[in-house]
């Protein structure tokens, strides 16, 4: 018998009473859950537990009750509403899952008694799973691997998330009152709504939704504002529905016969700009979002004839590609890199010699960690240095800081900017910088690694011991004391900040210090590409909430003022 996938639905939980057992920060988002979906959380959890302090809070704002005990049978027909006989709505086991078995017991429970139960990373002891969720307003968007790949989930959901325009969840809130309007002005029949198709989100539209409405049929004219609005939410591209206005309330209201929906634009038949002398075009795409590439790099992704790209060029800028131009993108992988690196310098030198543009599109800038000197010295040796140019990017070093709110030099706090790579040559860990107060340094490809670089930056390694590999000490007066000294460690009270996928949509910033950022980072698990940010500049403007020992910021939006300015053809 096969695998069948899970029923999909959305539940109405408000004024449900969802029974959460654990103290843990898993816990708390459970709560959150539950609160922001209209129902009452009640915590279990003994007397002695301390809670996680986003748990504290919500007690101590008075929006969840806490009932210090240890889990009884008898919580699950006790701590309920009255009006379903005291019987809890739903339960989450947020810990202890696997270590004394009680996943598994209050799972057994729940099934006999119909009650829906979560257990936390045990899929076989759940009754109902809860979705990765995209929401923005009315509008909800729900993945699910059915517990064969959680992370992956959240993946799809933000990748999906970040292909929708924004304000869609208000045209969905417009659209909603439009259709309401209708149907108190034309007092639609049963019929009518069946026939319209718009009562039930799960399936598609009906074979009668492109029927001709006849204008003797006085009763099925009364459906033709319903059937024009219907097919709005069809034909109209969702960019067109998320810019909706009052104006398009207003003659949707007033009207019904439709014209030509708007054609999506296609910019992708663009001519082909290479000529019959080959080269080779060296770019930097830039941190993520595709507005912040250079005019340049976008002309050269336009004309073309063959680009090579990094894995970690931003799906954004890969979008912008033309659908005519043949991308071959870098197969590099934990043993592979060099392997690749040269499979697509090869390719670069053959596309030259048949004449054709070939673009070399890599993260960020080329000369920032991108190998770019080491590519441009290659074509150089293989004769091709003449033909080789190199266009630079906004590298995520300098921009990711500022999409943090984080000023990496300030006056009176950070004078200097250093930028690290976290991992060496062939994965071996480099020099650690020593501590400067009035540094700020960013470390590349590091947060793989973090547990090792924080040691490193933080603690004396064997290499500090010795007397060869001391710092001499400096006297502006003497000159220079040829005394070597240990280097200067790094206060594990620093503050600092993991910036994840910089200016893409779903950009995460983890705020925090060195003696807490490994935790922050296991805790909340990783979303590359990355990196991490040390040094005061790191809380000038975003002071530390007390009693916590970090926080998290998801989301981008810092562009949200170019939209709709016409910056001009590139």
């Amino acid at each position: 018998m096969g695998v069948h996938n899970s029923l999909l639905t959305a539940v109405n939980a408000e004024s449900h009473i969802h029974l959460i057992i654990g103290s843990n920060s898993l816990a708390a988002a459970r709560c959150g859950q539950s609160l922001a979906a209209g129902a009452s959380p009640v915590l279990l959890a003994p007397a002695t537990t301390e809670l996680h302090y986003a748990l504290q809070k919500q007690m101590d704002d008075g929006e969840i009750k806490w009932v210090k005990d240890e889990f009884q049978e008898s919580h699950l027909f006790t701590l309920g509403r009255e009006d379903v006989d005291h019987v809890v709505d739903a339960v989450f086991v947020t810990s202890g899952s696997r270590e004394n078995g009680l996943g598994s017991r209050v799972s057994s429970l729940c099934k006999r008694h119909r009650i829906p139960v979560n257990v936390v990373d045990a899929p076989q002891l759940c009754s109902f799973a809860l979705l990765s969720t995209h929401t923005d307003g009315p509008l909800q968007i729900g993945v699910t691997t059915n517990g064969r790949g959680c992370k992956l989930a959240s993946r799809i959901r933000r990748e999906i998330a970040a292909s929708l325009p924004h304000n869609l969840g208000s045209a969905c809130l417009k659209l909603g009152d439009v259709r309401r309007r209708i149907q108190e002005e034309d007092r639609l029949s049963q019929l009518a709504q069946a026939d319209c198709g718009d009562g039930d989100d799960s399936v598609d539209q009906p074979a009668t939704f492109n029927k001709l409405v006849p204008e003797a049929d006085l009763n099925m004219a009364k459906q033709r504002r319903m059937r024009w609005l219907s097919q709005i939410c069809e034909y109209w591209p969702l960019k067109r529905l998320a810019a909706i206005t009052d104006d398009d309330v207003a003659t949707i209201l007033k009207s019904y016969e439709a014209g030509s929906p708007p054609e999506p634009t296609d910019n992708t038949a663009l001519p082909n700009g290479s000529n019959s002398k080959g080269r080779i075009i060296l770019a930097g795409s830039g941190p993520g979002h595709p507005d912040l590439l250079t005019r340049a790099t976008y002309r050269a992704i336009q004309s073309a004839d063959l680009i090579l790209a990094d894995k970690l060029v931003p799906a954004g800028v890969m979008d912008l590609i033309p659908r005519r131009t043949p991308v071959q993108i870098a197969r590099k992988f934990p043993g592979n890199a060099d392997a690749a690196q040269n499979e697509l310098q090869e390719m670069a030198i053959a596309g030259v010699r048949e004449g054709k543009t070939v673009l070399r599109l890599k993260q960020g800038d080329p000369y920032i960690y991108g190998r770019g000197g080491e590519e441009v010295e290659y074509f150089r040796n293989n004769g091709l240095g003449e033909r080789v140019i190199v266009l630079p990017g906004v590298t995520s070093a300098l921009s990711a800081p500022l999409f943090a709110n984080i000023p990496s030099t300030q006056r009176d706090i950070a004078d200097q900017v250093l930028i690290c790579t976290g991992t060496g040559k062939k994965g071996k860990p480099p020099t650690p910088p020593e501590y400067t107060p009035s540094r700020t340094v960013v470390f590349l490809m590091a947060l793989h690694r973090i547990e090792g670089l924080i040691g490193e930056l933080t603690e004396y390694l064997e290499s500090d011991d010795n007397p060869q590999n001391g710092t001499p000490n400096f006297d502006l007066t003497q000159g220079v004391d040829p005394t070597p000294r240990r280097r200067v460690l790094w206060p594990k009270n620093t503050p600092c900040a993991v910036i994840e996928r910089a200016s893409c949509p779903d950009q995460r910033v983890i705020r925090t210090t060195l003696a807490a950022v490994t935790e922050a980072i296991e805790q909340e698990g990783s979303r590359p590409p990355g990196l991490l940010v040390v040094g005061r500049a790191c809380e000038f403007l975003n002071k530390m909430e007390s009693g916590r020992t970090w926080s998290v910021e998801e989301g981008f939006s810092g562009l949200d003022i170019m939209d709709g300015v016409d910056l001009g053809t590139a």
